[in-house]
């Protein structure tokens, strides 16, 4: 049996490798930095949080610096742990699409994807009844995608959104929605006012199952009904 043939687009590895390397070397950097002006600032009576300022300006050196330097490495570490967790691996190949993010698969078939296209910061795949199957925000050229999808023989749509047109605003309370819609978009708009991401994904989802397809704009929502295609 032959191999599948898969085309894999991903942040390149020197920018992974930077940001791994860059974020300990800024984070040491600017908690050092916090430490140096730790004295100066302790000694301004109108400056807020004297006291942690008063405490770090207290170490002793040499583990002032030390302890300084090894927090901003760890925080940093941490950022670009969580900047790797939730960066986007899109694998194309001609039975199929997956999405990686955060050791979490999406696995679409063929039959499923009727296109793709860009929206804004936003990978979007649409499906056979015109619905959204995937919305994931990337740093990936969309070049790289643009070629890893034609490549396999999938449309890419150059133009964006082709059903950009149907779109309206939800109020709540806006007519047409199916029954239990517009409850899920009420809540979905409270997630979105608390920048909860991961709520607002999964109230998509919910949507999606009804028929609604879901887009925001400054936290806006805006939405149109799925149709299958002739």
């Amino acid at each position: 049996m032959s191999a599948r043939r898969t085309t894999v687009v991903a942040e390149p590895h020197g920018q992974v490798a930077l940001v791994s390397v860059g974020f300990p070397l800024v984070g040491a950097g600017v908690v050092w930095g916090l430490k140096s002006v730790a004295g100066w600032v302790a000694d301004l009576s109108w400056a807020p949080m004297q006291g942690p300022f008063r405490l770090v300006a207290s170490i002793p050196e040499p583990w002032a610096t030390i302890g300084s330097v090894a927090l901003g490495a760890v925080l940093g570490l941490v950022v670009a742990g969580i900047a790797a967790h939730e960066r986007l691996v899109v694998e194309v190949f001609n039975e199929g699409v997956e999405l990686l993010r955060g050791g979490k698969h999406k696995s679409f078939d063929r039959t499923l994807v009727s296109g793709a296209f860009l929206d804004g910061k936003k990978l979007v795949l649409l499906g056979v009844d015109t619905g959204e199957l995937a919305r994931e925000s990337h740093d990936l050229k969309p070049t790289d995608l643009a070629d890893a999808f034609q490549s396999h023989g999938y449309q890419w749509l150059e133009g964006g959104d082709p059903y950009r047109d149907d779109y309206r605003r939800w109020v709540d309370g806006t007519p047409g929605l199916p029954a239990g819609a517009n409850a899920l978009l009420k809540v979905r708009a409270e997630a979105l006012r608390k920048s909860d991401s991961t709520d607002a994904a999964d109230l998509r989802d919910e949507l999606s199952r009804l028929g609604v397809v879901v887009r925001e704009e400054k936290k806006r929502q805006y939405w149109r009904l799925a149709r299958q295609l002739p």
